[in-house]
C-alpha cells in the first residue's frame, strides 16, 4: 500500500475520469436553460479553464515533441521512451483536482459569485500575493519534499520522469497537487478578500501559472541569453528550461517556483545555471549529434497523418487505428497535406538510441495517394534524392527507404539514386531481403506447396526461388508469361519444375499457404481452403474476411531489448516492433556492410541477413490473427 494521499481518488476510473468534465459543463448549461442562475454559469468558467488547460499543455508537449524545430535546442538530448509515457499518462489528473476545489470554494463561499469581468487593481494584488506568499511557500514545500522521507515516499514520482516536458509538470501525487492548489490559489482567493477580484484575473493567473509551469519543464531553450546580459536582475525574476533542468538533473539546488530569487535567498541557487543556459542558447544554432542511421518514410494517409509525436505522443504511443474522436480533426489533417504538397521539405519524425547509435526517421512531405498520381513521381523522387545527398553531408551511414519510396516503377528499389550518383558514402538500402527472409521464416517448415501472389515483383520473385530450391511447389500467380519465364530460368535447372505458373485463383483450392504480396478481395479470398493462413507483404494488408482461416501481419522485427528513448509506435506495429525493411536497415548499420541493398534482391543473402538480425537480438514477430 502506498503513502497517504499518494494516488488520486479518481485513479481507478482511468481515462473515464473526463466524465468530469462533461458534469461541469452539463450543470452550465442546464443552469442557464432551466434555472438562468448566475451561481451555475461558474460551471461553465470552471470547464472553459479547464480546456484552456489542457491545449496548453499539449501545445507544449507537442512543440517539444517537434524534433524537426527543437532537436538542436532540446537540454535533455534523449528521447521520452514508453515506460515515462505511460508513467505520466494521467497527467493531468490536478487540473480536474483544481476544478473540483474551485467548484466546492464556490459553493460554500457564494460571495464570490458576482464578480467584474475586469478590475485592474486585482492584477497589483495577484501579483504582491504571488511574490509575497505563493513562491516562498511553493520554495519551502518543494525543498521540505527532498528531505528523505517526503521525496523517498512522493517526490521520487516527479523525478522518476527523465526528460522533462510540460506533462511532466503534472506527474505527482495527489498530496503534492493538493499542496500546490493551494499555492496557486492563494493570489485568487487574495485577491477575491480584499475586493479586487475578477473573471479575467482568474482566467489570466491561472493561465500565466501554466505557462510558466510548461515554460520550465519544456526541456527545449526558447529564452534568449542576450535579454539576462541586457537586464541582469531578471536572472532573479524569472526561471528558464535550463534553470528548472538542472534542477532534475541534480536534486538538491534550484527549488524556486519561477523566480530564482528565492533559491539566491536560499542559498540553494546552482551556480551553473545561468552560464548553462548561454549555452544552451549558443548551441541552439548550431547542429548537434549526426544520426548513424535514417529511416525514410512517408505519411500514408489523413488519418494515420495524427499518429504523430508531435501531433500527441500518447496516441504515437500506440498502435495506429482509426480514432472515432480524431475525425473531426480531418480537415486539418487535408489541409496540412495541402501545405505540405505546396512547400515542404523532408523533416524530422523520431530518434531513437540503439549501441551508442543514433537512429532516426524522416519523413517524406507526401502522402501514400500521391505516390500513384504519375505527374508527382519527379517531385517525390526529388525528395527522396534531396534526403539521400542530405544525409550523406551529414555523415549518415546507412539510409533505408520505406515502402512506397523504394517502389519499383517510382525509382527502381533505390537503383535510380544509387546509379546517379556513384560517389555516395552513405549506404542506400531497401531492407527487402530482411522483409522477404521474415516471410520465408514464418512459413513452416513441411510446407510442399504455396500460392504467390504478386509472384514478378521484387519480393515475389526473391521469394519464389528461395522456395523452389528448398523443393517447395510454388504456384506463381501472374498473366505474363514472359516475366515468369525469365524468373524460372533464375532458378537452378534441377529446381525450375517447382516454379508453376497459373491464371487463376481457382488454382489454389487445394493450397493452404497464401502468400500475398497483392491485394486480394474478400471474393479472391474465397478460393482458398479451410484452414488456410494468409501470410502477407501487401500494403495496406488485406481485409480478414475468413473466420475459418488465419492472417499474418505484414513483416516486422522487434528491436534489441537494449533500445533506448523509443516512444512512438511506427504506424500499426507493436511497440518497439518495426517494419522489416526498416529492421533490414538497422541490420545493415549494425554490420557495418559497405554494399549498397537496391534493386533486385539477391537470393543468396536472405539467409545470411537473417542470421545477422538474429544475432544482433532483433526478434521476429508473428501475430497470427483468426
Amino acid at each position: 500500500m502506498g503513502a497517504p494521499l499518494f494516488s488520486f481518488p479518481w485513479e481507478v476510473l482511468g481515462s473515464r475520469k473526463v466524465v468530469f468534465y462533461g458534469l461541469f459543463l452539463g450543470k452550465a448549461m442546464y443552469s442557464r436553460y432551466q434555472e438562468q442562475s448566475l451561481k451555475d454559469s461558474w460551471c461553465l468558467h470552471i470547464f472553459i479553464i479547464c480546456m484552456l488547460r489542457l491545449i496548453m499543455y499539449q501545445c507544449w508537449t507537442s512543440y517539444s515533441n517537434m524534433l524537426f524545430l527543437t532537436r538542436n535546442s532540446r537540454i535533455v538530448k534523449k528521447g521520452v521512451d514508453f515506460k515515462q509515457i505511460d508513467k505520466e499518462w494521467h497527467w493531468d489528473n490536478f487540473v480536474l483536482l483544481q476544478a473540483i476545489v474551485a467548484a466546492l470554494v464556490l459553493y460554500f463561499f457564494p460571495t464570490f459569485e458576482t464578480l467584474p469581468l475586469w478590475n485592474k487593481k486585482g492584477i497589483t494584488a495577484a501579483i504582491v500575493l504571488h511574490v509575497a506568499i505563493s513562491e516562498p511557500l511553493f520554495y519551502s514545500i518543494h525543498k521540505s519534499f527532498h528531505g528523505n522521507y517526503l521525496f523517498t515516499n512522493y517526490h521520487f514520482l516527479h523525478h522518476s520522469s527523465v526528460v522533462p516536458q510540460a506533462y511532466t509538470a503534472g506527474h505527482a501525487t495527489f498530496l503534492e497537487h493538493l499542496l500546490l492548489t493551494v499555492v496557486i490559489g492563494v493570489p485568487i482567493i487574495g485577491s477575491f478578500l480584499v475586493g479586487h477580484g475578477s473573471i479575467s484575473l482568474i482566467y489570466g493567473y491561472v493561465l500565466v501559472f501554466d505557462l510558466l509551469r510548461c515554460l520550465g519543464h519544456a526541456n527545449v531553450e526558447i529564452i534568449p541569453h542576450q535579454i539576462f546580459d541586457a537586464i541582469p536582475v531578471l536572472r532573479y525574476l524569472l526561471y528558464t528550461p535550463t534553470y528548472h533542468s538542472l534542477h532534475h538533473a541534480e536534486m538538491d539546488t534550484n527549488y524556486c517556483l519561477f523566480m530564482p530569487l528565492f533559491d539566491a535567498l536560499g542559498n540553494t541557487l546552482n551556480r551553473k545555471s545561468w552560464d548553462l543556459q548561454k549555452k544552451n542558447c549558443l548551441d541552439s544554432g548550431k547542429n548537434g549529434r549526426f544520426p548513424d542511421f535514417v529511416f525514410l518514410a512517408h505519411v500514408v494517409d489523413m488519418s494515420s497523418a495524427m499518429h504523430a509525436p508531435f501531433v500527441n505522443r500518447s496516441i504515437a504511443s500506440l498502435p495506429y487505428y482509426t480514432r472515432i474522436y480524431l475525425l473531426p480533426f480531418l480537415p486539418i489533417s487535408f489541409v496540412v497535406m495541402l501545405l505540405m504538397w505546396a512547400k515542404s521539405k523532408t523533416f524530422l519524425i523520431s530518434s531513437y538510441n540503439l549501441r551508442d547509435r543514433l537512429h532516426q526517421t524522416w519523413a517524406v512531405p507526401r502522402f501514400g495517394f500521391q505516390y500513384f498520381l504519375p505527374f508527382a513521381a519527379e517531385g517525390i523522387n526529388k525528395h527522396i534524392e534531396e534526403a539521400i545527398l542530405r544525409a550523406n553531408r551529414l555523415g549518415v551511414k546507412v539510409i533505408s527507404l520505406a515502402a512506397l519510396n523504394k517502389n519499383e516503377a517510382l525509382n527502381g528499389g533505390g537503383t535510380l539514386f544509387v546509379d546517379k550518383h556513384p560517389n555516395l558514402k552513405v549506404r542506400v538500402v531497401h531492407g527487402n531481403t530482411l522483409t522477404a527472409a521474415v516471410i520465408l521464416n514464418e512459413i513452416p517448415k513441411d510446407v510442399t506447396e504455396v500460392f504467390l501472389t504478386g509472384a514478378t515483383s521484387k519480393l515475389g520473385r526473391a521469394i519464389a526461388l528461395y522456395l523452389c530450391r528448398k523443393g517447395v511447389r510454388v504456384l506463381m500467380l501472374t498473366l505474363s508469361t514472359e516475366r515468369f519465364r525469365k524468373i524460372q530460368k533464375e532458378a537452378p535447372a534441377d529446381y525450375q519444375k517447382y516454379l508453376v505458373q497459373v491464371t487463376k485463383y481457382q488454382a489454389a483450392q487445394n493450397c493452404k499457404t497464401w502468400i500475398v504480396g497483392k491485394w486480394i478481395t474478400p471474393r479472391e479470398q474465397n478460393f482458398a481452403p479451410s484452414g488456410a493462413h494468409f501470410h502477407q507483404f501487401v500494403v495496406p494488408p488485406i481485409l480478414q474476411f475468413r473466420r475459418d482461416c488465419t492472417y499474418g501481419d505484414l513483416a516486422a522485427m522487434k528491436l534489441p531489448e537494449d533500445v533506448e528513448g523509443l516512444g512512438s509506435c511506427e504506424y500499426t506495429m507493436d511497440r518497439g516492433v518495426v517494419h522489416a525493411c526498416h529492421a533490414g536497415g538497422v541490420v545493415h548499420s549494425l554490420e557495418g556492410w559497405t554494399h549498397h541493398e537496391v534493386g533486385a534482391i539477391d537470393v543468396d543473402k536472405i539467409d545470411l541477413v537473417w542470421e545477422a538480425a538474429l544475432k544482433h537480438g532483433l526478434k521476429p514477430v508473428t501475430n497470427t490473427v483468426r
